[in-house]
């Protein structure tokens, strides 16, 4: 009782305080919120790949195999993919900020934790649990921000939000050489812990809550299968390739998962408050909009992958060259994915779906022809391609999901975003590999242009799904004259 009173005693105080910070420092509140939002995100998605290209330098520190060590990757993935849904949910219900902050914070306390590891395991677990965590963030980010916004206005802070979302893993990769060899991995997540928490006491003072449903009802069982299911299927897809797909443990997981996924239908099928309403697979603009980014994903990150071994093995470049030919895509895909709105709001969000999709095939078929003697310039443009294809077709088609949901399920419509769109990139990974393992017998470079086409297959059917949105309708000068006919 207390706290209430102090809480309701203190608001007035904090909001005077706040609106003199807006007008010593000229920053909009939606401005300074955004930040604090993208800069949480960034922290806990930052470090989930950070360790990607370093895996044998921490697995000599800790007296471990690389095999064993790469399950501080691959775990956090899976756990940062399945979760999300739960949080979601749990911010619609229950307001997003809290969800936000205690996160944000319980990302930092692992972090903080995991740099102090002593062996592997305990660091796997930590680094699992930091992702859980910091899992929360991603679907209350997303909610605030398509709050903040009208619908005409949200395809322009989405840009920002999908570059920070896609890109900081993507960045993770390239700077985790450079970063260990200056500072050490134990240093990294021991400076992030305390950026956590920071993050988690700015956010707990800026954000203003959102609405909560005290009198809706947490479907756990629908969370618990969603979840579980989910997580045996990308373990399956993920660790195909290394044991085996018909090996024993392979099989059984994409048996266990298929059977709680089908599971998971039947449930929210019967529940009165869904984790993810059934009305949504048969709306099209939820629909269609996260199938076509899973499968854009497919070939991006499936690319992403393949892509420094192929100029390594294939066309025998150099470590350092390849490092900073691969920067062309995060880099593109930064530049494009906040000015892209302005086109998208004049075209309209079903044209850039098309476009990004489209562009992203053709740097894939670009990248496909690479021979010993291409000029570096074509492979940067075929790189630069793939950043520019996601960088317009994301942010459309987050914008037309946040529009085609109700305000008080932006999180769980996230969160089950943002586990599509995983599955769809772990599974481009994983099918790429294999393409490129099982036709090796061709030659370097021939297997890895198969895998590339495959993955540029992938990119024509998130084009074709991306057709069949309805975009919202524009005016010449960009303003939004109302929604489409569904």
């Amino acid at each position: 009782m207390t706290a209430g009173v102090d809480e309701v005693a203190i608001a007035p105080l904090r909001e005077r305080v706040r609106s003199v910070l807006v007008e010593r420092t000229g920053v909009s509140r939606r401005k300074a919120t955004m930040a604090v939002l993208l800069v949480g995100a960034f922290t806990v998605s930052f470090t989930i790949t950070l360790l990607v290209v370093v895996l044998d330098t921490v697995a000599d520190d800790l007296g471990s195999s690389v095999s064993i060590v790469s399950w501080t990757i691959t775990a956090p993935m899976l756990v940062f993919a399945v979760v999300g849904p739960a949080f979601g949910t749990l911010g619609d219900l229950y307001g997003h900020k809290r969800v936000f902050v205690g996160g944000l914070l319980g990302a930092g306390i692992f972090a903080g934790l995991a740099a102090l590891a002593p062996n592997a395991a305990v660091l796997i677990v930590l680094r699992t649990l930091s992702a859980a965590c910091g899992s929360a963030t991603g679907p209350s980010a997303m909610a605030f921000t398509s709050r903040m916004f009208e619908p005409h206005e949200r395809v322009r802070p989405l840009g920002v939000w999908s570059f920070v979302t896609a890109g900081a893993p993507v960045l993770g990769v390239v700077a985790g050489v450079p970063l260990v060899s200056t500072v050490g991995w134990r240093v990294i997540f021991l400076a992030q812990a305390p950026l956590c928490v920071l993050g988690a006491a700015l956010a707990w003072w800026l954000l203003r809550d959102t609405e909560r449903r005290p009198d809706a009802r947490f479907d756990a069982l629908g969370a618990a299968t969603l979840g579980l299911g989910a997580a045996f299927v990308l373990l399956g897809v993920n660790r195909g390739g290394a044991w085996g797909w018909s090996s024993p443990p392979i099989v059984v997981a994409f048996i266990a998962g298929v059977a709680l996924l089908a599971a998971f239908v039947w449930v929210e099928r019967r529940v009165a408050a869904p984790i993810v309403p059934p009305r949504w697979f048969r709306t099209r603009n939820v629909a269609f909009p996260v199938l076509s980014q899973s499968f854009a994903n497919f070939g991006y990150m499936g690319a992403f992958m393949i892509v420094p071994q192929m100029l390594q093995d294939g066309a025998g470049l150099a470590v350092a060259t390849v490092g900073w030919l691969i920067i062309a895509r995060p880099l593109t895909f930064a530049v494009v994915a906040p000015l892209a709105a302005r086109v998208t709001m004049r075209t309209g969000e079903r044209f850039a779906g098309m476009f990004g999709s489209m562009t992203v095939f053709l740097s894939l078929v670009i990248l496909s022809t690479t021979r010993e003697a291409t000029p570096l310039w074509w492979i940067a443009v075929g790189l630069g391609l793939s950043g520019l294809g996601l960088g317009v077709a994301s942010p459309a088609m987050s914008s037309l999901l946040a529009n085609a949901v109700d305000d008080d399920q932006l999180g769980a419509a996230s969160a089950m975003q943002q586990l599509v769109a995983q599955m769809g990139a772990l599974l481009g990974a994983a099918v790429m590999i294999s393409v490129q393992e099982g036709t090796s017998a061709q030659g370097v470079l021939p297997s890895y242009a198969n895998a590339l086409v495959v993955g540029a297959g992938l990119c024509v059917v998130a084009g074709l799904l991306a057709s069949e949105v309805r975009s919202t309708a524009r005016t010449a000068n960009g303003a939004a004259a109302g929604p489409a006919t569904p």
